[in-house]
Protein backbone atom coordinates (compact mmCIF):
# COMPACT_ATOMS: atom_id res chain seq x y z
CA UNK A 1 0.00 0.00 0.00
CA UNK A 2 2.60 2.74 -1.47
CA UNK A 3 2.42 5.16 -4.34
CA UNK A 4 5.74 5.81 -4.28
CA UNK A 5 7.64 1.71 -4.80
CA UNK A 6 9.80 0.93 -8.03
CA UNK A 7 8.60 -1.06 -10.54
CA UNK A 8 8.40 -4.60 -9.59
CA UNK A 9 10.85 -5.83 -12.59
CA UNK A 10 13.66 -3.49 -10.85
CA UNK A 11 12.98 -4.89 -7.06
CA UNK A 12 13.35 -8.34 -8.29
CA UNK A 13 16.92 -7.84 -9.94
CA UNK A 14 17.85 -5.81 -6.76
CA UNK A 15 17.07 -8.79 -4.25
CA UNK A 16 18.99 -11.38 -6.40
CA UNK A 17 21.53 -9.21 -7.10
CA UNK A 18 22.34 -7.57 -3.81
CA UNK A 19 20.86 -9.72 -0.85
CA UNK A 20 19.98 -13.33 -0.05
CA UNK A 21 16.42 -12.66 0.22
CA UNK A 22 15.34 -16.32 -1.43
CA UNK A 23 11.61 -15.95 -1.31
CA UNK A 24 9.16 -13.53 -1.44
CA UNK A 25 5.08 -13.56 -0.35
CA UNK A 26 3.25 -11.17 -2.47
CA UNK A 27 -0.66 -10.38 -1.09
CA UNK A 28 -2.32 -10.91 -4.36
CA UNK A 29 -1.42 -12.55 -7.64
CA UNK A 30 -0.22 -9.57 -9.15
CA UNK A 31 1.28 -10.36 -13.05
CA UNK A 32 3.68 -7.89 -13.69
CA UNK A 33 5.36 -9.10 -10.30
CA UNK A 34 5.07 -12.12 -10.79
CA UNK A 35 6.69 -12.08 -14.30
CA UNK A 36 9.10 -9.63 -13.15
CA UNK A 37 10.88 -12.81 -10.98
CA UNK A 38 10.74 -15.01 -14.02
CA UNK A 39 14.52 -16.50 -14.18
CA UNK A 40 15.82 -14.99 -10.93
CA UNK A 41 15.49 -18.62 -9.25
CA UNK A 42 13.61 -16.31 -6.08
CA UNK A 43 10.72 -18.59 -4.75
CA UNK A 44 7.03 -16.26 -5.00
CA UNK A 45 4.36 -17.33 -3.25
CA UNK A 46 0.83 -15.88 -4.23
CA UNK A 47 -2.24 -14.93 -2.45
CA UNK A 48 -5.97 -15.33 -3.17
CA UNK A 49 -8.06 -12.35 -1.64
CA UNK A 50 -10.49 -13.62 1.18
CA UNK A 51 -12.97 -12.26 -0.80
CA UNK A 52 -12.98 -15.01 -3.88
CA UNK A 53 -12.51 -17.87 -1.87
CA UNK A 54 -16.22 -18.82 -2.31
CA UNK A 55 -16.22 -18.41 -6.06
CA UNK A 56 -13.12 -20.88 -6.04
CA UNK A 57 -14.58 -24.05 -4.54
CA UNK A 58 -16.40 -24.48 -8.10
CA UNK A 59 -13.62 -26.88 -10.12
CA UNK A 60 -14.37 -25.02 -12.94
CA UNK A 61 -13.23 -21.13 -11.32
CA UNK A 62 -10.61 -22.91 -10.01
CA UNK A 63 -8.76 -24.27 -13.36
CA UNK A 64 -9.67 -20.84 -14.88
CA UNK A 65 -8.13 -19.22 -11.73
CA UNK A 66 -4.90 -21.17 -12.08
CA UNK A 67 -4.84 -21.02 -16.09
CA UNK A 68 -4.73 -17.25 -15.37
CA UNK A 69 -2.84 -16.79 -12.84
CA UNK A 70 0.03 -19.66 -12.65
CA UNK A 71 0.28 -21.27 -15.90
CA UNK A 72 1.07 -18.26 -18.22
CA UNK A 73 4.64 -18.04 -15.45
CA UNK A 74 5.48 -21.45 -14.74
CA UNK A 75 7.76 -22.84 -14.22
CA UNK A 76 9.71 -19.21 -15.81
CA UNK A 77 8.94 -17.98 -12.26
CA UNK A 78 8.97 -20.39 -9.61
CA UNK A 79 5.59 -19.82 -7.59
CA UNK A 80 5.80 -21.63 -4.50
CA UNK A 81 2.86 -21.52 -2.48
CA UNK A 82 -0.78 -20.22 -3.34
CA UNK A 83 -1.95 -18.42 0.24
CA UNK A 84 -5.38 -18.73 0.02
CA UNK A 85 -6.66 -15.86 1.89
CA UNK A 86 -5.03 -14.16 4.82
CA UNK A 87 -6.05 -14.88 8.12
CA UNK A 88 -9.64 -15.94 7.29
CA UNK A 89 -10.47 -17.58 10.39
CA UNK A 90 -9.57 -14.35 12.64
CA UNK A 91 -11.75 -11.83 10.13
CA UNK A 92 -14.16 -14.10 8.49
CA UNK A 93 -17.14 -13.43 8.02
CA UNK A 94 -18.19 -17.02 8.38
CA UNK A 95 -19.57 -17.59 4.88
CA UNK A 96 -15.52 -17.34 3.92
CA UNK A 97 -14.56 -19.37 6.82
CA UNK A 98 -16.93 -22.20 5.63
CA UNK A 99 -15.25 -22.45 1.90
CA UNK A 100 -11.79 -22.11 3.12
CA UNK A 101 -11.12 -25.72 3.27
CA UNK A 102 -13.39 -26.64 -0.06
CA UNK A 103 -11.54 -23.79 -1.89
CA UNK A 104 -8.08 -25.22 -0.55
CA UNK A 105 -8.93 -28.64 -1.75
CA UNK A 106 -10.13 -27.34 -5.10
CA UNK A 107 -7.27 -25.48 -5.92
CA UNK A 108 -4.96 -28.20 -4.98
CA UNK A 109 -7.09 -30.16 -7.33
CA UNK A 110 -6.85 -27.98 -10.29
CA UNK A 111 -2.98 -27.59 -10.07
CA UNK A 112 -2.64 -30.97 -10.10
CA UNK A 113 -4.56 -31.27 -13.15
CA UNK A 114 -3.09 -28.55 -15.11
CA UNK A 115 0.22 -30.53 -14.39
CA UNK A 116 1.54 -28.52 -11.63
CA UNK A 117 2.98 -30.63 -8.93
CA UNK A 118 5.60 -28.55 -6.90
CA UNK A 119 3.02 -25.55 -6.15
CA UNK A 120 1.44 -26.09 -2.66
CA UNK A 121 -1.69 -24.42 -1.27
CA UNK A 122 -1.76 -23.15 2.39
CA UNK A 123 -3.48 -20.08 3.86
CA UNK A 124 -1.53 -18.18 6.95
CA UNK A 125 -3.22 -18.14 9.73
CA UNK A 126 -3.13 -15.19 12.66
CA UNK A 127 -1.97 -16.48 16.12
CA UNK A 128 -5.51 -15.42 17.61
CA UNK A 129 -6.34 -19.35 16.37
CA UNK A 130 -4.62 -19.76 19.73
CA UNK A 131 -6.51 -20.11 22.79
CA UNK A 132 -3.84 -20.38 25.29
CA UNK A 133 -0.37 -19.90 24.29
CA UNK A 134 1.47 -19.92 28.07
CA UNK A 135 3.15 -22.01 29.19
CA UNK A 136 3.27 -24.10 25.70
CA UNK A 137 3.07 -27.13 27.00
CA UNK A 138 -0.68 -25.75 28.10
CA UNK A 139 -1.37 -24.53 24.39
CA UNK A 140 -4.51 -25.65 22.73
CA UNK A 141 -6.23 -24.01 19.15
CA UNK A 142 -9.57 -22.18 19.84
CA UNK A 143 -12.78 -24.38 20.83
CA UNK A 144 -14.58 -24.59 17.58
CA UNK A 145 -12.00 -23.28 15.39
CA UNK A 146 -9.74 -26.71 16.28
CA UNK A 147 -12.04 -29.80 15.30
CA UNK A 148 -14.41 -27.69 12.85
CA UNK A 149 -11.65 -25.67 10.90
CA UNK A 150 -8.43 -26.57 11.80
CA UNK A 151 -8.05 -30.15 11.85
CA UNK A 152 -9.70 -30.40 8.17
CA UNK A 153 -6.96 -27.80 7.33
CA UNK A 154 -4.06 -29.95 8.87
CA UNK A 155 -5.46 -33.29 7.19
CA UNK A 156 -5.65 -31.26 3.79
CA UNK A 157 -1.53 -30.16 4.73
CA UNK A 158 -0.52 -33.76 5.61
CA UNK A 159 -2.50 -35.50 2.47
CA UNK A 160 -0.82 -32.67 0.34
CA UNK A 161 2.32 -32.38 2.08
CA UNK A 162 2.39 -29.06 2.63
CA UNK A 163 2.71 -26.65 5.33
CA UNK A 164 0.75 -24.82 7.72
CA UNK A 165 1.22 -21.14 7.45
CA UNK A 166 0.95 -19.15 10.98
CA UNK A 167 1.68 -15.45 11.83
CA UNK A 168 3.74 -15.07 15.13
CA UNK A 169 3.87 -11.60 15.81
CA UNK A 170 5.77 -10.67 19.34
CA UNK A 171 5.42 -7.08 19.00
CA UNK A 172 1.84 -6.94 19.48
CA UNK A 173 2.47 -8.70 23.08
CA UNK A 174 5.03 -6.49 24.56
CA UNK A 175 5.40 -5.06 27.30
CA UNK A 176 7.88 -2.95 28.84
CA UNK A 177 8.31 -5.85 31.24
CA UNK A 178 8.97 -8.58 28.24
CA UNK A 179 10.77 -6.20 26.33
CA UNK A 180 14.16 -8.46 26.14
CA UNK A 181 11.73 -11.54 25.77
CA UNK A 182 10.13 -10.29 22.81
CA UNK A 183 13.40 -8.94 21.39
CA UNK A 184 15.82 -12.02 21.85
CA UNK A 185 17.93 -10.30 23.96
CA UNK A 186 19.20 -11.92 27.18
CA UNK A 187 16.40 -12.34 29.67
CA UNK A 188 15.40 -14.60 32.79
CA UNK A 189 13.43 -16.56 30.21
CA UNK A 190 9.95 -18.61 31.10
CA UNK A 191 9.84 -21.93 32.38
CA UNK A 192 7.90 -24.51 31.59
CA UNK A 193 7.17 -27.32 34.45
CA UNK A 194 5.38 -29.38 32.48
CA UNK A 195 8.19 -30.23 29.39
CA UNK A 196 11.15 -28.91 31.86
CA UNK A 197 11.91 -26.62 28.84
CA UNK A 198 13.00 -22.81 29.43
CA UNK A 199 11.96 -20.58 26.83
CA UNK A 200 14.44 -17.01 26.21
CA UNK A 201 12.61 -15.40 23.54
CA UNK A 202 8.54 -15.15 22.37
CA UNK A 203 9.15 -16.59 18.97
CA UNK A 204 10.51 -20.10 20.54
CA UNK A 205 7.70 -19.77 23.23
CA UNK A 206 4.41 -19.11 20.19
CA UNK A 207 5.93 -21.38 17.72
CA UNK A 208 5.77 -24.18 20.83
CA UNK A 209 2.33 -23.55 21.46
CA UNK A 210 1.29 -23.73 17.76
CA UNK A 211 3.03 -27.02 17.80
CA UNK A 212 1.75 -28.28 20.96
CA UNK A 213 -1.71 -27.36 20.16
CA UNK A 214 -1.03 -29.00 16.39
CA UNK A 215 -0.08 -32.24 18.59
CA UNK A 216 -3.25 -32.26 20.37
CA UNK A 217 -5.00 -32.60 17.01
CA UNK A 218 -3.17 -35.38 15.73
CA UNK A 219 -1.19 -33.42 13.26
CA UNK A 220 2.74 -32.90 15.10
CA UNK A 221 4.36 -34.00 11.76
CA UNK A 222 2.83 -30.64 9.66
CA UNK A 223 5.52 -28.87 8.60
CA UNK A 224 5.17 -24.90 9.95
CA UNK A 225 6.09 -21.67 8.09
CA UNK A 226 6.20 -18.62 9.52
CA UNK A 227 4.27 -16.56 6.86
CA UNK A 228 4.73 -13.32 8.15
CA UNK A 229 6.05 -11.54 11.00
CA UNK A 230 8.27 -8.53 11.87
CA UNK A 231 9.09 -5.02 14.16
CA UNK A 232 8.11 -1.40 13.03
CA UNK A 233 11.04 1.05 12.94
CA UNK A 234 8.76 3.80 14.08
CA UNK A 235 5.10 4.35 15.20
CA UNK A 236 2.89 6.99 17.00
CA UNK A 237 3.83 8.40 19.84
CA UNK A 238 2.70 6.18 22.66
CA UNK A 239 4.29 3.28 20.53
CA UNK A 240 7.80 3.81 21.81
CA UNK A 241 8.75 0.23 21.53
CA UNK A 242 8.30 0.96 17.27
CA UNK A 243 11.74 2.11 16.99
CA UNK A 244 14.96 1.50 14.99
CA UNK A 245 16.66 -0.44 17.24
CA UNK A 246 14.16 -3.09 18.40
CA UNK A 247 13.30 -3.80 15.04
CA UNK A 248 16.70 -4.39 14.11
CA UNK A 249 16.89 -6.42 17.47
CA UNK A 250 13.81 -8.65 16.91
CA UNK A 251 14.47 -9.14 12.34
CA UNK A 252 18.05 -9.58 13.00
CA UNK A 253 17.63 -12.15 15.59
CA UNK A 254 14.29 -14.03 13.85
CA UNK A 255 17.16 -14.29 10.63
CA UNK A 256 19.71 -15.80 13.23
CA UNK A 257 17.35 -17.92 15.18
CA UNK A 258 15.63 -19.84 11.92
CA UNK A 259 19.01 -19.76 9.57
CA UNK A 260 20.53 -21.46 12.65
CA UNK A 261 19.04 -24.96 12.48
CA UNK A 262 18.82 -24.98 16.27
CA UNK A 263 14.87 -24.90 16.33
CA UNK A 264 12.78 -24.76 19.26
CA UNK A 265 12.60 -26.14 22.65
CA UNK A 266 10.08 -28.76 21.66
CA UNK A 267 11.14 -28.83 17.74
CA UNK A 268 15.09 -29.15 18.13
CA UNK A 269 16.60 -29.37 14.84
CA UNK A 270 13.43 -27.56 13.04
CA UNK A 271 14.43 -24.97 10.40
CA UNK A 272 11.41 -22.74 9.44
CA UNK A 273 10.28 -20.84 6.29
CA UNK A 274 10.51 -17.25 7.28
CA UNK A 275 9.12 -14.21 6.01
CA UNK A 276 9.72 -10.56 7.18
CA UNK A 277 6.99 -8.33 6.86
CA UNK A 278 7.68 -6.53 5.09
CA UNK A 279 10.38 -5.85 2.27
CA UNK A 280 8.88 -1.84 2.35
CA UNK A 281 7.80 1.00 3.96
CA UNK A 282 4.39 2.04 2.73
CA UNK A 283 3.32 5.27 3.08
CA UNK A 284 -0.49 4.72 2.12
CA UNK A 285 -0.87 1.93 4.83
CA UNK A 286 -2.75 3.29 8.15
CA UNK A 287 -4.01 4.34 10.65
CA UNK A 288 -1.08 4.09 12.68
CA UNK A 289 2.66 5.36 12.25
CA UNK A 290 3.50 2.22 13.40
CA UNK A 291 1.48 0.23 10.29
CA UNK A 292 3.91 2.67 7.57
CA UNK A 293 7.09 1.34 9.07
CA UNK A 294 7.60 -2.27 8.99
CA UNK A 295 9.44 -1.92 5.54
CA UNK A 296 13.24 -3.60 5.88
CA UNK A 297 13.66 -0.81 3.10
CA UNK A 298 13.17 2.54 1.92
CA UNK A 299 11.35 3.10 -1.65
CA UNK A 300 14.87 3.98 -2.44
CA UNK A 301 16.70 0.96 -1.40
CA UNK A 302 17.93 2.16 1.24
CA UNK A 303 18.57 0.06 4.31
CA UNK A 304 16.38 1.27 7.05
CA UNK A 305 18.53 -0.44 9.35
CA UNK A 306 21.14 -3.17 8.62
CA UNK A 307 20.70 -7.30 9.64
CA UNK A 308 22.83 -8.78 7.05
CA UNK A 309 20.44 -9.28 4.39
CA UNK A 310 22.72 -7.44 1.93
CA UNK A 311 25.61 -9.27 0.11
CA UNK A 312 29.00 -8.28 1.69
CA UNK A 313 27.28 -6.83 4.72
CA UNK A 314 29.24 -6.13 7.88
CA UNK A 315 26.79 -5.89 10.41
CA UNK A 316 24.25 -8.34 12.32
CA UNK A 317 24.63 -10.83 9.41
CA UNK A 318 22.69 -13.96 9.59
CA UNK A 319 25.54 -15.48 11.42
CA UNK A 320 27.31 -12.61 13.48
CA UNK A 321 30.98 -14.08 12.14
CA UNK A 322 31.78 -13.97 8.61
CA UNK A 323 31.22 -16.37 6.53
CA UNK A 324 27.61 -17.54 7.54
CA UNK A 325 27.36 -20.68 9.51
CA UNK A 326 26.42 -22.41 6.08
CA UNK A 327 29.35 -21.05 4.67
CA UNK A 328 32.55 -23.50 5.04
CA UNK A 329 35.27 -21.58 6.89
CA UNK A 330 38.35 -20.61 4.58
CA UNK A 331 41.13 -23.14 5.37
CA UNK A 332 43.99 -22.73 6.23
CA UNK A 333 43.04 -20.58 9.07
CA UNK A 334 44.67 -17.45 9.12
CA UNK A 335 47.13 -18.17 11.98
CA UNK A 336 47.84 -20.61 15.02
CA UNK A 337 47.30 -20.58 18.26
CA UNK A 338 50.67 -21.83 18.87
CA UNK A 339 52.99 -18.86 17.28
CA UNK A 340 51.60 -16.56 19.99
CA UNK A 341 51.35 -15.64 23.93
CA UNK A 342 48.20 -15.37 25.48
CA UNK A 343 45.45 -14.17 23.69
CA UNK A 344 41.59 -13.44 24.65
CA UNK A 345 38.62 -12.57 21.99
CA UNK A 346 37.34 -8.96 22.66
CA UNK A 347 34.64 -6.52 21.23
CA UNK A 348 35.59 -3.73 19.51
CA UNK A 349 35.04 -0.24 20.97
CA UNK A 350 33.12 0.86 18.20
CA UNK A 351 30.80 -2.89 18.12
CA UNK A 352 26.65 -2.15 19.04
CA UNK A 353 25.21 -3.44 21.19
CA UNK A 354 23.02 -4.60 18.66
CA UNK A 355 25.79 -6.47 16.98
CA UNK A 356 26.97 -7.84 20.28
CA UNK A 357 23.51 -9.19 20.90
CA UNK A 358 23.40 -11.09 17.77
CA UNK A 359 26.79 -12.35 18.41
CA UNK A 360 25.20 -13.60 21.65
CA UNK A 361 22.39 -15.44 20.04
CA UNK A 362 24.43 -17.03 17.44
CA UNK A 363 27.32 -18.40 20.70
CA UNK A 364 24.36 -19.37 22.86
CA UNK A 365 22.88 -21.86 19.45
CA UNK A 366 26.09 -22.85 18.37
CA UNK A 367 27.14 -25.29 21.38
CA UNK A 368 28.68 -22.66 23.99
CA UNK A 369 27.56 -22.93 27.76
CA UNK A 370 26.00 -19.60 27.95
CA UNK A 371 24.82 -20.47 31.14
CA UNK A 372 27.85 -17.92 33.36
CA UNK A 373 25.94 -14.93 31.95
CA UNK A 374 22.51 -15.94 32.99
CA UNK A 375 21.24 -14.90 36.39
CA UNK A 376 23.02 -16.20 39.09
CA UNK A 377 25.98 -16.86 37.06
CA UNK A 378 29.66 -15.85 37.83
CA UNK A 379 29.25 -13.21 34.84
CA UNK A 380 25.64 -11.97 35.19
CA UNK A 381 27.15 -9.28 36.32
CA UNK A 382 27.76 -6.30 34.96
CA UNK A 383 24.01 -7.01 33.17
CA UNK A 384 24.61 -5.49 30.24
CA UNK A 385 25.01 -6.61 26.27
CA UNK A 386 28.51 -5.69 26.21
CA UNK A 387 29.90 -7.61 29.14
CA UNK A 388 27.73 -10.58 28.20
CA UNK A 389 29.23 -10.35 24.83
CA UNK A 390 32.34 -10.16 25.75
CA UNK A 391 32.35 -13.46 27.88
CA UNK A 392 30.57 -15.60 25.36
CA UNK A 393 32.54 -14.18 22.15
CA UNK A 394 36.05 -15.39 24.11
CA UNK A 395 34.11 -18.90 25.12
CA UNK A 396 33.78 -19.36 21.27
CA UNK A 397 37.37 -18.29 20.02
CA UNK A 398 38.46 -20.39 22.91
CA UNK A 399 36.49 -23.58 22.06
CA UNK A 400 37.48 -23.21 18.53
CA UNK A 401 41.17 -23.06 18.60
CA UNK A 402 41.88 -19.37 19.18
CA UNK A 403 42.41 -18.51 15.32
CA UNK A 404 41.52 -14.96 14.20
CA UNK A 405 38.70 -15.69 11.69
CA UNK A 406 36.83 -17.28 14.71
CA UNK A 407 37.33 -13.60 17.03
CA UNK A 408 35.84 -11.59 13.78
CA UNK A 409 32.37 -11.90 14.28
CA UNK A 410 31.58 -9.78 11.02
CA UNK A 411 34.40 -7.26 12.06
CA UNK A 412 33.01 -6.95 15.61
CA UNK A 413 35.47 -8.44 17.65
CA UNK A 414 39.19 -8.22 18.20
CA UNK A 415 41.85 -10.49 19.90
CA UNK A 416 43.65 -8.68 23.20
CA UNK A 417 46.72 -9.90 25.03
CA UNK A 418 45.47 -8.69 28.36
CA UNK A 419 43.22 -10.89 30.74
CA UNK A 420 40.04 -9.41 30.71
CA UNK A 421 38.72 -11.37 33.67
CA UNK A 422 37.31 -9.29 36.54
CA UNK A 423 35.72 -10.43 39.97
CA UNK A 424 34.05 -13.86 39.53
CA UNK A 425 33.84 -13.57 36.15
CA UNK A 426 37.14 -15.79 35.29
CA UNK A 427 37.87 -15.22 31.02
CA UNK A 428 38.03 -18.90 29.98
CA UNK A 429 41.57 -20.11 28.45
CA UNK A 430 42.37 -23.00 27.04
CA UNK A 431 45.18 -24.09 26.80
Amino acid sequence: LADNLPPPSTVAQFLKSNTIIDRVRIFDANHEVIQAFAGTGILVSVTVPNGDIPSLTDPWNARRWVDTNIKPFYPATKLHYICVGTEVLHWGPQSIVDHLVPAMRVLHAALVKAGIKDVKVSTPHSLSILFKSNPPSKASFRPGWDVGNLAPILKFHRETKSAFMVNPYTYYAYTPGNESYCLFKPNRGLYDKATGKRYTNQFDQLMDAVYVSMKKLGYPDVEIIVAETGWPSGGDPQNTHANVANAAAYNGGLIKKVSSGVGTPLMPGRKFETYIFSLFNENLKGPSLDEKNFGLFRPDFTQVYDIGIMHGSQSTSPSPKSPSPSTPSPSPKSSSPSTRGKRWCVPKPDATDVALQANIDYICSNGIDCSPTQPGGPCFEPNTVRAHASFLMNSYYQAHGRHDLDCDFAHTGTVASSDPSNGQCKYIYMK
